[in-house]
């Protein structure tokens, strides 16, 4: 079996920032029409009014501050709430590859490798805009690459799961070096008009390479030295949006085809399955968790992520050894633990230990476990 490494990481994220106040203002503008158009039943008590959202609500309840958005045009509109992105050609390089290919070339420089260098593309995330062909035959094409790709929707995990999909196709020398790019589009399925999920996702796009240890020249590199995935199904995080809508003849863009959950059962029910699964991962390697230098978790919320870590150390974490990069970018789903590596990763020494992970919808957990070079 070839030791597999991650020799590069790419991040790119829109233009176009989103902060709390605006989308506070916007919702709340929205809320006050909607309470206004239903006095009558709000006044019999057949209707409750809607409640209004806050900065501080949303900053205590998350930990998040913007997001960055692919189109913002749309999105704060209280008679449209949703973002007004153009319908390409099908000639045309569609949105989402777009972005992929954004996180992808960096991703590639930094591992010193160029497109003949790549058997495999992945694209992972936890929506693709389209069934076929796969956006990541599309990447593929785009770059020249030959060899083969391939779509894999994970929810939050995505990320991962595409990880381990790659490392074991590097482990077992079907492919020389793999891309797995996630373009991250959310915006288009986060319900605007929703006062405890319309603040939770950005868009943004992250890209990393993995290839044998013997052909690696990157100046940054970390050998995986494990990785594992679980999922455990869950009704509490939901997305419904599909074809089937055409057949059963349900509203395609009704609330219930768009993200929702239940956030209490999931905090409840996620913090404790994420920090198991961390500490046993770890203890299989021989590794216990003082060995680990720094935790580069899904972002989600603040509030999972510093619960996750102090049950694995004890203590509450720093930002050190467990970067938060929510405040900027929001819940990216499948990218948040990439954006965390990406940021915070070249001041590791060699023999310094790291964990990535993800978890999210399904219920679904990745990880793996990564050494400096």
């Amino acid at each position: 079996m070839n030791e597999v490494v991650i020799s590069g990481v790419g991040l790119w994220h829109p233009e176009h920032i989103i902060t709390n106040a605006e989308l506070v203002a916007s919702y709340n503008g929205w809320a006050k029409a909607e309470n206004r158009r239903n006095a009558a039943a709000i006044t019999a008590s057949t209707m409750e009014a809607l409640a209004p959202s806050s900065v501080e609500f949303i900053e205590k309840a998350s930990g998040i501050r913007q997001r960055y958005a692919y189109v913002k045009d749309g999105v704060l509109d209280i008679e449209r709430m949703r973002p007004n992105i153009p319908e390409r050609g099908e000639d045309e390089l569609s949105h989402q590859a777009e972005m992929a290919l954004n996180a992808a070339r960096p991703a590639l420089a930094a591992a010193n490798k160029t497109p003949t260098d790549i058997d495999m593309v992945v694209v992972s995330c936890a929506y693709t805009q389209r069934a076929y062909p796969a956006i990541a035959i599309e990447v593929q094409a785009a770059l020249g690459i030959e060899g083969f790709g391939f779509d894999m929707l994970v929810a939050c995990s995505a990320a991962t799961f595409a990880l381990q999909r790659a490392c074991d196709a590097v482990a077992a020398g079907s492919a020389r070096a793999v891309l797995v790019i996630n373009p991250e589009l959310t915006s288009p399925q986060v319900n605007y008009k929703d006062r405890d999920g319309h603040f939770i996702f950005g868009d943004v796009a992250t890209a990393m390479v993995l290839e044998r240890a013997n052909t690696c020249t990157a100046q940054h590199s970390y050998g995986v030295l494990g990785t594992r995935a679980r999922t455990v199904y869950s009704n509490n995080i939901r997305s419904n949006f599909g074809y089937l809508s055409f057949a059963d003849d349900s509203d395609p863009f009704g609330t219930d085809k768009l993200f929702h959950q239940n956030g209490r059962k999931v905090f409840k029910e996620v913090c404790p399955m994420a920090a198991d699964h961390l500490l046993a991962q770890i203890e299989t390697l021989g590794l216990n968790v003082p060995d680990i230098r720094r935790w580069w978790l899904h972002q989600a919320n603040i509030n999972m992520n510093q619960l996750i870590v102090r049950r694995l150390l004890g203590t509450e974490p720093t930002k050190d050894v467990a970067p938060i990069v929510l405040d900027e970018y929001a819940n990216t789903a499948s990218a948040g633990s990439i954006i965390a590596f990406a940021e915070n990763h070249e001041d590791l020494k060699p023999g310094d230990h790291g964990v990535i992970c993800s978890f999210g919808a399904g219920y679904s957990i990745g990880s793996l476990v990564l050494r400096k070079r």
